[in-house]
């Protein structure tokens, strides 16, 4: 299934540039974090979070690169497989909506073992939350209690959120604790 995902090429021609899908799974993984769509440094390594928002959320997690990109402990499988594109303002464009009816829910499947799933974002928490979503992304990451154990609501760890951090200082003192302690937790118990 995931070199199914890697060969994608719904999107080809409709880019601009060519389709080059980044995403990391075993059927043994047991973290799945589902994000946005890879950015540019992505698109150029064709490897998730290989740029400062994958150092942020590591050290969100309390991991490291080893652990990370060790595709048996970790999935990454974002809403979007491919980098989207700049906005005319310099941002990424959201994921093509062509990508997530085509992979998410095989990627759900083909992951049994996944024991905490990150929802990194605001596509990724409306697709998965449904109408348990908030009105917004604060507060959806707000009453991140409410959707554990399946998920866990979380910004974007990009250097764009920073404002965000800076006004929800709960963020840090709350639910990155509980996530660096769950998260050492189910790989500390792998067995």
């Amino acid at each position: 299934m995931l070199a199914a995902a890697r060969a994608c090429r719904v999107c080809q021609g409709v880019l601009p540039h060519p389709c080059r899908p980044a995403a990391q799974a075993q059927p043994g993984a047991l973290i799945r974090i589902i994000g946005q769509a890879p950015g540019v440094r992505v698109q150029a390594s064709g490897r998730p979070f290989t740029d400062p928002s994958g150092v942020r959320l590591r050290a969100w997690m309390g991991v490291d690169e080893r652990e990370f990109y060790d595709a048996s402990l970790v999935a990454v499988t974002p809403m979007g497989l491919c980098f989207p594109g700049l906005d005319a303002k310099g941002a990424d464009k959201p994921p093509r909506r062509e990508c997530a009816p085509l992979w998410q829910d095989r990627f759900t499947g083909a992951l049994p073992n996944v024991r905490l799933t990150l929802l990194v974002g605001a596509h990724a928490q409306r697709w998965h939350l449904g109408s348990a979503a908030g009105r917004t992304l604060t507060q959806t990451v707000l009453h991140w209690r409410t959707h554990i154990p399946a998920y866990v609501a979380l910004p974007h760890p990009s250097w764009r959120n920073n404002a965000w951090l800076a006004r929800n200082p709960w963020f840090g003192h709350e639910l990155l604790p509980w996530l660096r302690a769950r998260v050492r937790n189910i790989l500390e118990h792998r067995a």
